[in-house]
C-alpha cells in the first residue's frame, strides 16, 4: 500500500503544475458539524437544557432562550431527527397513502392534510400506491416504520384491514369501515349522487346512464343515491363499467354509450376525470355537448371549470377532507379516541355541460337528506 502512495506522489511531482511548492494545492479537511455540546458550552447551559429547548418540551427565561437561539444560529447547529426520535419515541412525521397522486382529488387531499400537519409541527410523508392493490400493503407497511401515524386511502376491502391495526400506529381511513374500530372520514357519496340526479331530473332528463368504477368503495353508494332519486320519478339508468377512474375510461366507453340503440340524454360519471374523457371523445365522434347529451361527474377538479362546456359536478370538498383526516389523526396521537365516521356534506356545482330539456320550471320539493340504509362510504 505504501509503495502505491509513494508512486502516486512521484508522478504528481513530475507534473508541470507541481514543479514548485506554490503550485501544489493540498485538500482541506471538511469542518466537523457543531454538536449539541457545542451549543450548550456557547450558551452556558446544560446539554439537557438545549435538548428540551430544541424539542419544544420546556420553556425557559427570555434571557436563556435568547442565548440558546444566538448560539444555535452562530454555530449553524441542526438537531438530528433520528437521535431525537430514539429519545422521544416520536418522528414528528405523518404518513399519507393515496391511490393516485395524478388525480386532482388526491392532490387536494394532500394539500389540506399538509396544511394542518405544518400547523401542528409535523412533516407529511407521501406514498402513491398508483391504483395497484398488490403494492398497497408493502408500501404502507414500509411507510409505517417512519411515521407516528397514518392516513390511508385504499382499495383493500373493509373486512381485510386487520393488518393495518397490527402496525400499532394511530390510523385514519378514507371511507367508513363497519368491521373495525378505526376513525374514518369521507364525503356522503349517496347524498352527492342523489343531489346530482335530482338536478338532472329537474332539467327534464329522462334517459339516464351511469359510467362507474366498480373497484371503488364509493361507487355503490353513488349508484344507490342515483337510483333512489330516479325511482321517485319512475326512471331507471343503464349502468356501464369504466374499469379505471381515468379520462381514458371515459374515452373507451363513449362509442358504446353514444352509438348504442338507446342513447341516454344524461350521463353521470364516477368522477370528473372519466367525464372529461367522455366529453373529449363525444366531440371527436361529432356529437354536440350538451345538446346531444348532458354530462356530469364528481370531485370538482380544478380544470373542470375551464373545459368547454364547463363541467357540472359535485364538490366533495377534497381539501377539507384532507384537513379533517389530519385533525382526527392528530387527536388520536394526543390520546383522544374517535372511532366514528365523519362525513362531509357534498355541494352541487351546476355548469354548462348539463342543459335544461323541459320548458317547465322545477316542480319537485326542496332537497332534503334522503333516507337510506347504512352510512355512505
Amino acid at each position: 500500500m505504501l509503495s502505491v502512495v509513494v508512486s502516486a506522489v512521484n508522478k504528481l511531482q513530475r507534473l508541470p503544475f507541481a514543479t514548485s511548492e506554490e503550485n501544489v494545492i493540498l485538500p482541506t479537511m471538511k469542518r466537523t458539524s457543531s454538536t449539541i455540546r457545542d451549543v450548550a458550552a456557547a450558551a452556558g447551559v446544560s446539554v439537557a437544557t438545549v435538548s428540551k429547548y430544541m424539542n419544544g418540551v420546556q420553556r425557559f427565561s427570555p434571557a436563556v432562550e435568547a442565548r440558546l437561539k444566538a448560539s444555535i444560529e452562530q454555530l449553524g447547529y441542526r438537531s438530528n431527527p433520528l437521535a431525537r426520535s430514539m429519545i422521544t419515541g416520536e418522528t414528528r412525521a405523518i404518513g399519507l397513502a393515496v391511490l393516485d397522486i395524478r388525480n386532482p382529488h388526491f392532490t387536494n387531499i394532500v394539500k389540506g392534510a399538509n396544511r394542518v400537519a405544518i400547523e401542528h409541527g409535523y412533516t407529511l410523508l407521501l406514498v402513491d400506491t398508483e391504483e395497484n392493490q398488490t403494492r398497497e400493503r408493502p408500501l404502507i407497511e414500509a411507510l409505517a416504520q417512519r411515521v407516528d401515524g397514518l392516513i390511508v386511502s385504499s382499495r383493500i376491502p373493509d373486512d381485510s384491514v386487520q393488518w393495518m391495526l397490527d402496525l400499532h400506529k394511530p390510523i385514519v381511513l378514507f371511507g367508513s369501515n363497519r368491521h373495525f374500530p378505526i376513525p374514518c372520514v369521507g364525503t356522503d357519496s349517496y347524498l352527492a349522487a342523489y343531489m346530482l340526479t335530482r338536478h338532472l331530473v329537474n332539467q327534464g332528463h329522462r334517459r339516464f346512464a351511469y359510467l362507474g368504477f366498480g373497484q371503488s368503495r364509493w361507487n355503490d353508494e353513488r349508484i344507490r343515491g342515483m337510483q333512489s332519486c330516479l325511482a321517485e320519478h319512475g326512471l331507471i339508468a343503464a349502468l356501464y363499467e369504466g374499469h379505471t377512474p381515468s379520462p381514458q375510461a371515459g374515452e373507451r366507453a363513449c362509442s358504446s354509450i353514444m352509438l348504442g340503440p338507446e342513447r341516454p340524454d344524461a350521463l353521470i360519471c364516477y368522477n370528473d376525470l372519466i367525464a372529461l374523457g367522455f366529453m373529449k371523445e363525444a366531440r371527436a365522434l361529432g356529437f354536440a355537448l350538451p345538446e346531444d347529451i348532458s354530462v356530469a361527474g364528481f370531485d370538482n377538479v380544478p380544470y373542470g371549470e375551464y373545459t368547454s362546456p364547463a363541467l357540472t359536478t359535485v364538490d366533495l370538498q377534497s381539501e377539507k377532507l384532507g384537513e379533517l383526516a389530519m385533525h382526527k389523526l392528530i387527536d388520536a396521537l394526543a390520546g383522544k379516541s374517535d372511532v366514528g365516521y365523519s362525513p362531509l356534506e357534498p355541494r352541487l356545482v351546476a355548469r354548462d355541460s348539463t342543459i335544461r330539456r323541459a320548458a317547465s320550471g322545477d316542480t319537485t320539493p326542496a332537497l332534503t337528506t334522503p333516507t337510506r340504509n347504512g352510512d355512505s362510504r
